[in-house]
């Protein structure tokens, strides 16, 4: 299968290629030249089978032959061998209406660590086989930054920057992303919005000079390989259904289109959904252009929802550019239009399309309160608030047949919870220790020069931490065991700390002989 961008169809990209950029050069982002559909009876197989085994299929019609069946198999099973739940997305039927896909049973308890556990030893994998290294960046708004830190911490050839907006996201968000101790990962705490961590981030890729100098990636939703392994769970979702022959609605809390887009390319393969709804909190672009066809960008509105505080959603260019017909000049006038006056408007032919598979509602902060304590009372289910966002537009609309992604485990927004329902939410025995864990946070103020200037800084100095090495071996160390030297260098390259008292030990013997000398 090949990609294109969704503002330039002339070029043609490769999966790896596309793994890798993360963001076309032209701003764009990257989508398949199309969409497998598969047939009756090939849906009907893969809803037989588990987790796992359907995640195994449907990379492979993405990703083609990037990776070898057993390589791609052993990913998988790494990635979800240690979920709290063996069916990894359960599903909960909690009445004859309404069932919750719990996706939030990995290690930073979110959604987003369905994807990045994946993507993490995707990139791992090209790396090593092209013997090469990467500086990954992120943006989030509370989930990316920690599923992130947890699934690239240590990885060789991986750097990892993460930025995140200050003091608008959970306690419990922040300190999955700080109290990781690894040398390779550099978490950033930017003073203003999500959104304005985010066109940092774009606006490193289009820095030329740095993002091929460093091989800059990005896994934030942006990067399609994301977007591909979300699809699963809708599948998922369906596999654990005793019905399967009825059309359901899936009601998606979402701020970034990503979760939600990814149950539209599920869609266009042939499962049989319904309506995709749009659930968010008073940051409503979405449901405003929904209704009225306009998408113009406000101010970012702080709530007990964060990882929904966003009034850029990326993602949405993906289906514009399908709404448009897949004519990039369309799709670049409009972004043209939203980067230079902060809006653009869909026409009534493009409006009835988004119509024809989507809904969309939004509560604010006082209905979410009411519904995280409406589902305890009635249904003895504690959620977190992104998950009641959800439901309260399942109530206010009475779907049938509608399934509720549960995006976050609720002991990430523990104070919200209490305030609902006065009862504090536990976290998962893994994750007890975290309010005992060291912070390590890097703050700077939201200027795109900072950013770069840091990360520039981190490649120097491990730069010059393998050039004296390689000199004092150059110089100290007889032809035989130079290549083996040098192997270490290339084995430890990514560690930091390991290099620093490598170089400590050199610097002591030095320090001996010259004291001997003398």
């Amino acid at each position: 299968m090949q990609y294109i961008s969704t503002r330039d169809q002339k070029h043609k990209f490769s999966f790896e290629d596309i793994l890798l950029k993360g963001l076309a050069d032209d701003g764009g982002l990257f989508v398949p030249e199309s969409i497998p559909e598969l047939d009756e009876n090939l849906i009907t197989e893969l809803l037989s089978k588990d987790y796992q085994n359907i995640t195994f299929e449907i990379v492979k019609f993405f990703a083609g032959d990037t990776f070898e069946a057993s390589k791609l198999s052993q990913m998988i099973e790494e990635s979800y061998c240690n979920f709290r739940d063996r069916r990894v997305t359960p599903l909960k039927i909690i009445d004859d209406r309404i069932s919750i896909l719990e996706l939030h049973h990995g290690p930073t308890l979110a959604f987003k660590d369905l994807a990045m556990q994946l993507l993490s030893r995707m990139i791992e994998h090209v790396l090593d086989r092209n013997k090469k290294r990467a500086s990954i960046i992120c943006a989030t708004s509370g989930d990316t930054g920690g599923a992130a830190v947890s699934a690239f911490a240590n990885k060789n050839n991986i750097d990892l920057y993460v930025l995140f907006p200050k003091n608008r996201i959970s306690e419990v968000q922040r300190r999955f992303m700080t109290t990781n101790s690894a040398s390779n990962v550099h978490v950033i705490s930017i003073d203003g919005t999500f959104d304005d961590c985010q066109n940092i981030v774009k606006a490193l890729f289009k820095d030329k000079k740095l993002s091929n100098s460093v091989q800059l990636t990005a896994v934030n939703s942006i990067n399609w390989a994301r977007i591909m392994i979300q699809v699963m769970y809708y599948f998922s979702a369906y596999s654990q259904l005793d019905d399967k022959s009825g059309k359901i609605n899936f009601i998606v809390p979402t701020g970034n289109f990503g979760d939600i887009f990814a149950g539209y390319i599920a869609k266009k393969m042939g499962l049989s959904i319904n309506q995709l709804v749009i659930a968010t909190n008073k940051n409503n672009i979405l449901e405003k252009c929904f209704k009225s066809g306009d998408y113009e960008i406000s101010g970012v509105i702080p709530t007990i929802s964060p990882s929904m505080d966003i009034q850029i959603s990326s993602n949405f260019e993906r289906l514009l550019f399908d709404l448009v017909g897949r004519k990039s000049k369309i799709v670049c006038e409009k972004m043209a239009d939203l980067a230079n006056h902060n809006r653009f408007k869909l026409d009534n032919e493009q409006l009835t399309q988004f119509r024809a598979s989507f809904g969309a509602g939004s509560l604010d902060d006082s209905e979410t309160l009411e519904i995280i304590k409406k589902v305890y009372l009635e249904y003895n289910e504690i959620i977190d608030p992104h998950t009641a966002v959800a439901m309260g537009i399942q109530f206010k609309n009475k779907y049938e047949q509608s399934v509720i992604l549960s995006t976050a485990h609720p002991a990430k927004f523990p104070d919200t919870v209490d305030k609902a329902i006065g009862k504090y939410p536990q976290l998962p025995i893994a994750n007890v220790n975290i309010y005992k864990q060291e912070e390590r946070i890097i703050s700077k103020n939201n200027k795109l020069n900072e950013i770069k200037e840091y990360i520039e800084h981190v490649l120097r100095e491990k730069k010059q931490i393998v050039d004296f090495l390689t000199k004092k071996i150059s110089e100290e160390v007889d032809e035989i065991e130079q290549e083996e030297y040098m192997e270490i260098i290339t084995e430890y390259y990514d560690d930091d700390e390991i290099l620093r008292e490598i170089i400590e030990m050199e610097i002591h013997e030095i320090q001996k002989k010259n004291k001997m000398d003398d």
